[in-house]
């Protein structure tokens, strides 16, 4: 019980956190700004966080949090390509309505220079979780190609998100990524595909 609530007080930590940079920007949020949208107290904030530049890489908690929302929607009238093109639609809508451009280009640059955890690459991640089943299901409904490991597939399809996310980035979001996305992540993936 205790270990569910403190999941949720960080839970609610990161959500205000990336509400807040969003809306005022990361230099124009306070600690303490955090501390009243999420409700919680400044004992529990540094209890999960040093400071306001940790929570930088608290990202991938926040894609997560929306996963796991997401994971009724996919129903069993989908094929896999459509789960996963759905997850991929979801996730960068989240990212254009929510995540500053910023703020993203941020933690990449912080996850190519970090000796430390490289959080957008955990495979204990909901994220890889998710997209492993969704590739074993796949595989064995007979629509994705077997010759390739559920971990090959997997990871193919979170280097076609990374790299679009970093395009996105360098373009300074110049385009929709939804958008862009909806059209290019059918062709990157059809390979994966049994009958491509």
């Amino acid at each position: 019980m205790k270990n569910k609530r403190g999941k949720n007080t960080k839970r609610k930590i990161v959500t205000a956190a990336w509400r807040l940079f969003y809306e005022q920007g990361y230099d124009h949020t306070t600690v303490d700004e955090i501390i009243e949208l999420s409700e919680t107290s400044k004992g529990s904030f540094y209890h999960y966080f040093e400071g306001k530049d940790a929570l930088l890489s608290s990202l991938s908690m926040l894609f997560d949090e929306k996963y796991e929302e997401l994971i009724p929607t996919l129903t069993d009238d989908m094929d896999s390509f459509e789960k996963l093109l759905n997850l991929n639609q979801e996730l960068f809508q989240l990212i254009e309505n929510s995540v500053s451009l910023d703020l993203l280009a941020r933690l990449y640059s912080t996850q190519l220079t970090t000796k430390g955890e490289k959080h957008l690459l955990d495979h204990n991640r909901i994220y890889y979780k998710l997209l492993r089943q969704i590739v074993q299901e796949g595989q064995s409904r007979g629509e994705l190609r077997t010759d390739l490991s559920v971990n090959e597939i997997t990871k193919l399809y979170a280097l076609c998100e990374r790299a679009l996310m970093y395009d996105w980035c360098i373009c300074n979001g110049d385009y929709s990524l939804k958008s862009y996305a909806k059209t290019v992540m059918p062709m990157l993936l059809r390979e994966i595909q049994k009958n491509s």
